[in-house]
């Protein structure tokens, strides 16, 4: 797009949107730094018209994009206890929790929705990174397992978009322990013959890493996330060695066969959809 064709729908954007102001008018790429209409990076599902670059959405968003329209809706989420080891940092527990929930309007950092996409059932559970960092705590494992436990009533795959720093420090073991009680729910969801579906995004890293992000029937990223158990420079630290430029991308991941598939957020609708119908077909013959 040219610059003038930019300042022509910079125009418009201002004329129709009278509540607009100079501090959300614009967005500044996180990839190339360029200065993006706000309007117009809506338009392209958060993905910079000039560099590609995916921005982090969270669960209202991926559900808007992804299901067909009017099919689907948002699955309560189990509730827990708040502060179980009644932690403190610099800031009580709770306190963390209650600014997470004013900023984001979700309960936790895991929500599912039941629909359908392109005509074929599915349910689908997205990580928010804006959420504590899309940290996994208590209330995330019982957000899974409810996001499990809704595919197999279903008789729907199971759709799990990850976005997470890793465990909840907060809630200590306790959110260690999600990572095998995460597991079995797969294993129950493979009993029932339903297909398990992950699409990593930008960042998934940490215990997630290591637990239900990597154990789908078919692993799927956006392109140039950051997908990483534990940070480049420990890595590197203790190899002694220095590691490849794209190494802990979406890109280095499918290159060295650790996922099937590097999509584009405009595609993915058309590309889980095509996977449903290919899963379901295969585990009913099965």
């Amino acid at each position: 797009m040219s610059w003038i064709s930019r300042v022509r729908n910079a125009l418009a954007y201002v004329t129709t949107r009278p509540g607009e102001t100079a501090d959300n008018l614009w967005h500044k790429c996180k990839g190339c730094g360029t200065m993006v209409f706000s309007k117009e990076l809506e338009e392209n599902l958060y993905v910079c018209p000039t560099c590609d670059h995916h921005e982090r959405i969270g669960p209202a968003r991926r559900f808007e994009y992804l299901f067909d329209e009017g099919s689907y809706a948002v699955l309560t989420s189990p509730r827990v206890v708040d502060d179980p080891l009644k932690f403190r940092d610099q800031k009580p527990y709770p306190a963390r929790l209650k600014a997470a929930r004013t900023a984001t309007g979700e309960p936790d950092a895991f929500l599912n929705a039941s629909g359908t996409i392109l005509g074929q059932k599915a349910v689908i559970g997205v990580q928010d990174f804006a959420f504590m960092g899309g940290s996994m705590g208590q209330a995330v494992g019982e957000a899974f397992i409810a996001g499990v436990e809704a595919a197999i009533a279903a008789k729907a795959p199971y759709i799990v978009f990850t976005a997470s720093g890793g465990a909840r420090m907060q809630e200590g073991i306790l959110s260690l322990m999600q990572m095998p009680r995460t597991t079995v729910a797969i294993e129950m969801l493979h009993d029932a013959g339903l297909p398990y579906i992950v699409v990593l995004t930008d960042p998934t890293s940490g215990g997630v890493m290591a637990a239900y992000a990597m154990l789908g029937d078919v692993q799927i990223a956006e392109p140039r996330a950051t997908l990483a158990f534990t940070g480049r420079r420990v890595i590197e630290n203790t190899i002694r060695e220095k590691l490849p430029d794209d190494f802990q991308t979406s890109e280095y991941y499918r290159d060295h066969g650790l996922v099937d598939m590097v999509e584009h957020r405009k595609d993915l609708r058309e590309v889980l959809g095509r996977l449903i119908g290919l899963l379901v077909d295969a585990k009913a013959a099965a």
